[in-house]
């Protein structure tokens, strides 16, 4: 792997392109830092802090961590890429349900690119909208006046367009998937300060250096898991017949169509979280049921396993939408290949639909168990160690679809690539 990283750097080209990146990638945590007119940066972190709660499980807690800390900090860059990405899940999903965007999703690469354009519009709407609704939030931490609330979520507004813009210029002339190298980057920018807080920790004699090493094992051997789990994928054999056009026999060959076993990959896990976080965030700004919200709903046992059930059926319902049996299998019908032992058409859509049934079930549980991990550890350690959780699936997710990347850049050039 080193080898090919230094082959990497050797090539021009793809030397430009990784220095390009970084770059970007260094504008965007600068602007992490640059805090937004008119908020007293003390008192915003202190309510943020208080409105977070000292759980960590609340909507705040989780938009925090995708914009590295931008949001508790109360920066320009405090959005992020959060509205692109809810805009993005939006339009896929009524993309579903109204004909016309289904229409346009499979017009190619001119139907694409107006789906990128209503998924940025509707990131600036939703960009005004979370903008304003901090600048309500943190109301004791803003300048009063109208003119300074237009000012903060203009501000946040710009920050997040500028994010996208960043995201789609490393995507054009960078490496790797620009959207999701800045959420990387946001989230990794938090391991040095967790690092940090174990180190000191460990000086003021808090734990003990054989169980931070036996917690440092678990967390490589977890991290082992989440690829061996994000490459995992199910062969179905596919075959084509011979087709003679002419004095030529075209087809007669054999593939394979791959079913990834974690097909949603972190979506469910991103839904689950924000739809169990909103009754506290609610309860955080509504005193009255405040009490009730943290008894009943935030009980140990039951937020649990409401968490668990919430992530299996969002990744059936994701995964339902991501892949459609019946149209894989009228598509392959339509190109004359057909599974060995399985008629094309409704008996190729039911065999598709049972397996990728059985695969979701493991995915959508090794999901929900990578998820729970970070509750269970901060219980069993007091919180002063915790690991698993989304960022871990996106961190490990981004690094693999970089290196992949990488990886085609090198073969492109006749370079021995990761891969062996």
């Amino acid at each position: 792997m080193l080898g090919a990283l230094v082959n990497a750097w050797r090539v021009p080209d793809l030397r430009k392109k990784i220095l390009y990146t970084a770059f970007l990638l260094f504008i965007y945590r600068l602007g992490s830092f640059i805090p937004v007119p008119g908020v007293n940066t003390a008192s915003f972190v202190a309510e943020f802090q208080r409105l977070a709660g000292e759980t960590g499980v609340g909507l705040l807690s989780l938009l925090d961590m995708f914009s590295g800390g931008g949001l508790s900090r109360a920066t320009v860059f405090a959005l992020n890429v959060g509205p692109y990405i809810t805009a993005s899940i939006i339009i896929e999903l009524l993309a579903v349900v109204i004909p016309a965007l289904e229409e346009l999703k499979k017009e190619g690469p001119e139907g694409r690119k107006k789906m990128s354009q209503y998924t940025r519009y509707g990131a600036v709407v939703l960009a005004i909208v979370q903008g304003y609704s901090y600048a309500a939030m943190f109301g004791t931490a803003v300048r009063p006046g109208v003119v300074w609330k237009l000012l903060i979520v203009l501000s946040m507004t710009a920050g997040a367009a500028f994010t996208m813009w960043l995201g789609d210029k490393i995507s054009e002339k960078g490496i790797g998937n620009g959207i999701s190298l800045i959420i990387f980057a946001g989230i990794l920018s938090r391991f040095p300060a967790q690092l940090t807080g174990v180190v000191g920790m460990l000086k003021q004699g808090a734990g003990s250096i054989a169980m931070t090493a036996i917690y440092g094992v678990m967390g490589l051997a977890l991290i082992m898991a989440v690829i061996a789990t994000t490459e995992a994928q199910r062969k179905i054999p596919v075959q084509y017949p011979k087709r003679v056009v002419g004095r030529r026999v075209y087809g007669g060959q054999s593939t394979h169509m791959p079913i990834r076993l974690n097909q949603a990959g972190v979506i469910p896990v991103i839904f689950a979280s924000s739809v169990l976080a909103f009754p506290q965030t609610i309860g955080q700004f509504v005193p009255a049921i405040s009490a009730s919200v943290n008894r009943f709903i935030y009980n140990a046992w039951v937020y649990n396993i409401v968490y668990v059930v919430l992530v299996i059926l969002f990744t059936y319902f994701y995964t339902g939408i991501t892949f459609n049996p019946v149209e894989v299998a009228d598509n392959m019908k339509k190109y004359g290949g057909f599974i060995p032992g399985f008629r094309p058409g409704r008996s190729t859509a039911e065999y598709l639909d049972r397996v990728l049934t059985r695969l979701t079930f493991v995915g959508a549980i090794f999901l929900a168990a990578i998820a729970l991990l970070p509750n269970i550890t901060g219980k069993l350690t007091s919180g002063s160690i915790s690991f698993g959780g989304t960022g871990l699936i996106i961190v490990v997710g981004v690094a693999l679809d970089t290196m992949k990347q990488i990886e085609a850049q090198l073969i492109m050039r006749q370079y021995e690539g990761f891969l062996k």
